[in-house]
């Protein structure tokens, strides 16, 4: 009898092995609106400039929103948010109208963009950016005018998406 027990309890370890895992398909971009609002900041995404992202995780129809690249890329780097993200999409500045208006739906998958850091151009929540490109070429032109380097997404120091920023108080918030 326990042969038998064995022998179906290994035959059905084996078949569940033998089972192809279930493949996530990645979702499609999805259109900026007026309605998203930045994941940690809660405000109004498309009232801030520079280049936004989008994180989409397993399970959930509606993307998270970032309000500035530099926040998605830290949402991906703290280890108390969730790692179950299947897609991660960046405004291609490649494709924006301007700094003022990236796009509502210039997307580039972050794995495949290239990104500025360590630039004079802060982005739209006055911290420094990540500033993503669809193209190389792009990204070098980029940073020849407004000084930083050309890294890939996971060449992106976690200490310039983590470490704190530091804001100069005007003389009318002093008062």
């Amino acid at each position: 009898m326990m042969k038998k027990l064995f022998a179906v309890v290994g035959v059905t370890l084996l078949l569940a092995a033998c089972q192809e895992k279930e493949e996530i398909v990645k979702p499609v971009a999805m259109e900026l609106s007026v309605e998203a609002a930045g994941f940690y900041c809660q405000m109004t995404v498309l009232d801030h400039e520079g280049p936004k992202a989008q994180i989409h995780l397993a399970g959930s129809p509606f993307p998270l929103w970032f309000s500035q690249v530099r926040d998605a890329v830290a949402f991906t780097r703290l280890p108390e948010e969730s790692k179950d993200y299947v897609a991660i999409y960046v405004n291609d500045m490649d494709n924006a109208v301007s700094w003022e208006q990236p796009g509502n739906n210039n997307w580039v998958d972050a794995d495949a963009a290239y990104f500025v850091i360590e630039s004079t151009q802060n982005g739209g929540m006055g911290a420094p950016e990540a500033i993503p490109f669809g193209t190389q070429a792009g990204a070098e032109k980029f940073s020849s005018e407004n000084g930083g380097k050309v890294v890939k997404l996971t060449e992106i120091p976690d200490e310039y998406v983590l470490k704190p920023v530091e804001f100069e108080l005007s003389d009318a918030s002093s008062n």
